[in-house]
């Protein structure tokens, strides 16, 4: 007799569930990290990188200079047009037609030289009457002394011819002058800068004719600032350059210091001479230098690397990778170089560009770090001398 098995349902769910169980367990191993933790070597990893990334945000890129000792002029520079001294209107003394034209515009003339002629008719005829009456009044003053003599003519007469022909002398000179304007001379030495008239122009008493410069010696007014009184002496040497003439630099002298201090504008006249004959002429825009006090070892800087901050006067120096402000006392300023008195030696590196970005102890990055190339020629020459 054969018996069956029953397979009841609570049998096959426990099979199932170990099924599932050996399943799990041979596809899984480890359990999975956690969502948003990371391993301690991705850690230490990003902090790094957010430290270089740090440093490079924070480091401000500069340019420098090294302080050296370099030779510095202190000077005034200013601006002024050149004027000749030595400068004349030629006019008519006397009317009259034009006759002759004897010299033109750039003609070099001497103190004398006749320039033009007006027609000299009529003045002539005027000196030739007047030399008449002259020798009729001599005539008759030599017969009133002999009629005198003879008791004949009263010497109230004879005094009274002799004032007339005193009065008639006088007149005949003042025609001999008149008669000597129509040459037109020159009054002095120079170049003719302008002519006014034609021949056959007719010439009215006092008119303009010519104008005479002479170029021999040129000046030139600069207006100094009243704290520089004590700088501008007699004698002091000046450079100026010509706008005209590009590259030559000519040299003068201060001639004459106006002792008066203008109340208006604060300043003083100083006349500069400069020799002519070098290519300058009248009305020529110069820039003046006056050189009034050189130093030949001044420890300088670049004025490129100053800061005004306040009223003080100070630098950003680069000193361990750090940009440290420094105020400095300023001594003579030259160009594009400054003297530094206080602050700062030799050999100091100072930054001139990047300074807009700076703070006191900000990181800097150098862009032109200095090298053997870069030293000035002195620098070069003082150390090959030492045998370094």
């Amino acid at each position: 007799m054969k018996t069956s098995r029953t397979v009841t349902p609570t049998h096959s769910l426990a099979a199932l569930a170990l099924a599932i169980s050996l399943v799990l367990a041979g596809c899984g191993g480890a359990e999975p990290p956690a969502e948003g933790e990371a391993s301690e070597a991705e850690t230490t990893a990003q902090a790094e990188k957010g430290k270089t990334d740090e440093k490079k945000v924070d480091a401000v890129p500069v340019e420098v200079a090294a302080v050296a000792k370099r030779p510095i002029a202190a000077s005034f520079t200013g601006t002024a047009n050149l004027e000749a001294p030595g400068e004349a209107q030629v006019v008519a003394k006397t009317s009259g037609v034009l006759l002759q034209l004897l010299a033109e515009e750039g003609d070099q003339v001497k103190a004398g030289q006749v320039l033009a002629r007006i027609d000299p008719e009529r003045p002539r005829l005027e000196m030739e009457r007047a030399r008449a009456t002259v020798r009729k009044l001599e005539n008759n003053y030599r017969r009133s002394q002999e009629l005198l003599e003879s008791k004949l003519v009263s010497a109230e007469a004879s005094d009274q011819i002799r004032y007339d022909l005193e009065a008639a002398r006088a007149a005949y000179q003042l025609a001999q002058l008149e008669l000597s304007y129509t040459n037109i001379v020159a009054p002095i030495d120079g170049v003719i800068a302008a002519r006014a008239v034609k021949p056959g122009n007719l010439i009215q008493l006092n008119s303009s004719l010519f104008r005479i410069v002479d170029t021999s010696r040129l000046e030139a007014v600069l207006n100094v600032p009243e704290r520089d009184l004590a700088t501008m002496q007699e004698g002091l040497t000046v450079r100026m350059t010509a706008d005209a003439m590009p590259g030559d630099v000519f040299e003068g002298v201060i001639d004459r210091v106006s002792p008066v201090v203008d109340a208006g504008s604060g300043t003083f006249r100083v006349v500069t001479a400069f020799p002519g004959g070098e290519g300058l002429r009248p009305g020529m825009f110069g820039r003046i230098e006056v050189v009034y006090d050189q130093r030949s070892d001044a420890l300088t800087v670049p004025r490129s690397a100053l800061l005004q901050d306040a009223g003080e006067t100070a630098v950003f120096a680069v000193r361990d990778s750090k940009a440290v402000r420094v105020p400095i006392e300023l001594g003579h300023l030259s160009g594009e170089l400054a003297e530094v008195r206080k602050g700062l030696v030799e050999g100091d590196q100072v930054v001139t560009a990047g300074k807009v970005a700076l703070r006191d102890g900000a990181a800097v990055e150098v862009l032109n770090p200095p090298t053997a190339a870069s030293l000035d020629a002195a620098q070069v020459a003082d150390a090959a001398k030492a045998g370094r």
